[in-house]
């Protein structure tokens, strides 16, 4: 007996933007990345370093762009989550244990119902 079985009947609805978005998410986050990395390298070179103001302004840069990449990657972390779900949500039904439950218009008698 397998965990999950397919509902039958069920319906697939058909793929839309999620898919698009989840082929982008590498690029996108490898983007994100680079850029403001590649920003930082480029202050360190056009700044000079010999003055404690400067040293000082480009480590609180070094701060900022840490906090940009951190943000991002969370962000793309999350629309990532957000793809998958609609994904699962849009394929076919599955059932992992039917149950059989008692109908509301023919309940079962039980025991306590029986003995009054």
């Amino acid at each position: 007996m397998s965990w999950l079985n397919k509902l039958p009947n069920s319906i697939r609805s058909a793929s839309g933007f999620e898919w698009k978005l989840w082929r982008k998410l590498p690029l996108i986050f490898l983007v994100g990345t680079a850029v403001p990395l590649v920003l930082l390298v480029v202050m360190h070179l056009l700044t000079d370093s010999t003055g404690s103001a400067d040293v000082r302004w480009l480590q609180t840069m070094g701060y900022v762009v840490a906090g940009v990449v951190i943000f991002h990657w969370t962000a793309v972390f999350t629309i990532a989550i957000g793809c998958v779900v609609v994904m699962l949500m849009k394929g076919p039904g599955y059932v992992a244990d039917p149950l059989e439950v008692s109908h509301s218009d023919q309940p079962r008698k039980s025991v306590e119902t029986e003995d009054r």
